[in-house]
């Protein structure tokens, strides 16, 4: 049980998250598939309200998803928010990497959506972290877009894609998703493909 799927909770943040959204402005187009695992990925990440934004996405589709926490966050007398929160913890002293540690909680659950902004940072960034890639081509689960349009104050949602094991040629086609999308503050950068 997490935030995202406790009985009456769930309700009264989705109509929240809803108004809100509406309030300022934004929209979420599209839907999530009907599909028990993948790597719902979001860009362009350049501010710090992109969490907010995703938050209310996330309450809105009534989505119930899972997101990386490093091991410490899930130690009593707190841990048991950040798993209601639906956080999943990597413990970076383990011999097995984090990819490795992401796919095993994905094989033992019977659903596992697992959001990740792959810059990792809203500060520009020339490359993106291959984590994301790397989980979902070995867990042999799609990857599903969530593209942040700043111009537009909507967030697209929706596109499926099954990684082939080509990383470069994969990840310039995950990339023409999101190229020439500017996010919510859209002087910090946008997504371009490399030549």
């Amino acid at each position: 049980m997490t935030i995202f799927n406790t009985p009456i909770l769930s309700w009264i943040f989705h109509h929240l998250a809803k108004y809100l959204m509406r309030f300022a402005g934004w929209r979420v187009d599209g839907t999530l598939p009907d599909l028990p695992k993948y790597i719902l990925i979001g860009a362009p990440h350049t501010s710090n309200w992109d969490f907010v934004l995703f938050l209310g996405v996330i309450f809105t589709l009534r989505a119930n998803v899972k997101f990386m926490g490093k091991a410490e966050l899930f130690r009593s007398p707190f841990g048991w928010f950040f798993y209601w929160c639906g956080g999943v913890p990597v413990d970076r002293k383990k011999p097995q990497g984090l990819v490795e540690q992401m796919v095993e909680s994905c094989n033992k659950s019977e659903r596992f959506v697992l959001t990740i902004a792959p810059e990792g940072t809203r500060h520009h960034v020339n490359e993106w972290k291959m984590g994301f890639y790397h989980i979902a081509n070995t867990a042999g689960i799609p990857l599903v877009m969530a593209i942040v349009d700043g111009t537009q104050r909507a967030v697209r949602v929706g596109q499926v894609f099954q990684p082939t094991g080509n990383m470069n040629a994969d990840i310039k086609e995950v990339k023409a998703f999101f190229s020439g999308v500017k996010g919510v503050n859209p002087r910090r950068k946008y997504i371009k493909l490399e030549d």
